[in-house]
């Protein structure tokens, strides 16, 4: 996908936005107005126009999207790294089947671009590890993905 400028997520790409992943999200900041990246897990795809993420809902990226809506989420994944822009909105500030206090976020995919520098790939994709209890994370885990998959109100 080089050098090529999609409008949606590719099939290749969709599947790895379906299960939590290390994501990168940049939003511009509504004080400085530059930019500002943030490390992110939650993530799912339910289609290969949209995107949804979960955040604390006393995030300052609440406020940068309310401000100013374009995002960009950078994967990595098929040994390259993809940039997808779009733009977000606060889908719900509270997500009631979640017992912490997160917002879902929404994204309308508009490019999706392998930004991979020339004549390298990944070899190996990012990892991490909960530094929390085991248990309790897995299972915040899967009341999180789950409330991404099924959210359906407008």
């Amino acid at each position: 996908m080089a050098n090529q400028v999609e409008h949606e997520l590719t099939s290749e790409l969709l599947p790895h936005l379906q299960k939590e992943r290390y994501v990168t999200l940049a939003t511009v900041d509504f004080e400085k107005k530059s930019p500002n990246v943030n490390a992110i897990s939650w993530v799912y795809a339910p289609t290969n126009k949209k995107l949804r993420f979960a955040i604390d809902n006393r995030s300052r990226i609440i406020t940068n999207i309310k401000e100013e809506p374009g995002v960009v989420l950078t994967i990595i994944a098929n040994g390259s790294t993809y940039s997808v822009s779009g733009k977000a909105k606060v889908k719900s500030e509270k997500m009631d089947s979640v017992p912490l206090k997160l917002s879902l976020i929404e994204v309308d995919v508009e490019e999706v671009r392998d930004v991979m520098f020339y004549g390298a790939k990944i070899v190996q994709n990012p990892e991490y590890d909960k530094t929390y209890d085991a248990e309790a994370a897995a299972k915040l885990d899967r009341q999180v993905m789950e409330a991404l998959k099924t959210y359906n109100k407008e």
